[in-house]
């Protein structure tokens, strides 16, 4: 069964939660839901990427999108997309927002405040595509939509959640999560931990190869045309 939202949305506890109770229901415990975000406790719970804005045609616009992020020359370390959460306590985002601040041209962010973001733009598009890294943390809930647009612009993922994708999507992205991406706990940045130290120690070779997996693996996180 296909269900087009994250898993908790069909998990509610009480009547006036956000949500149905769908998944709760007796009928329900058997069947295999496919989920943009899974409860990786349930065996029947499946992770499937998040649509992207790439809409490749035939295979032939995939091998030639694959081609052309792979030699297109990074000006950037690392990246991040998002907004900050003022209302937050300890906003890790606000905080990710800061480091790429401090860390000059090493790093470029684009600001999602408000609904500028929502459909994707331009600007992420091309802040992706120019850098090498791109920050990663937990949307709303564990996962979000900008893991895979990062994915598709060849740029390589920085997690600080394992359950942002480890534990989600593993019919789609490779076994080996050294192979394709950078863990650094969110608890080691809260700490004092820099982002720039810890990438800048990747060498350019290791950074291809890297960048090389992601993008074999583009073909199995896209949509085909119906």
């Amino acid at each position: 069964l296909v269900m087009g939202r994250i898993t908790w949305d069909f998990r509610r506890l009480k009547d006036d939660d956000w949500g149905s109770r769908c998944i709760l229901m007796p009928t329900m415990r058997n069947i295999t839901r496919l989920l943009i975000e899974r409860n990786h406790w349930d065996y029947f719970d499946v992770g499937v990427p998040y649509p992207t804005g790439f809409h490749p045609e035939t295979p032939s616009d995939v091998v030639l999108w694959q081609n052309f992020v792979l030699s297109r020359e990074r000006h950037t370390l690392f990246c991040f997309a998002g907004a900050p959460r003022r209302n937050y306590p300890n906003d890790f985002r606000g905080l990710l927002l800061s480091q790429c601040r401090d860390s000059g041209d090493s790093c470029r962010a684009v600001n999602c405040i408000g609904t500028r973001c929502a459909n994707g733009t331009t600007e992420i598009l091309e802040t992706f595509v120019d850098s090498d890294f791109c920050l990663q943390p937990r949307g709303d809930s564990f996962t979000r939509r900008s893991i895979f647009d990062c994915l598709v612009a060849g740029s390589i993922p920085v997690f600080f959640w394992r359950r942002s994708a480890y534990y989600q999507y593993e019919w789609f992205l490779p076994a080996e999560p050294e192979s394709y991406s950078v863990f650094i706990h969110r608890n080691d940045v809260k700490n004092g931990t820099l982002i720039k130290n810890v990438l800048e120690k990747y060498s350019k070779e290791e950074v291809k190869k890297m960048r090389e997996k992601v993008v074999e693996f583009i073909p199995k996180i896209i949509y085909a045309k119906p």
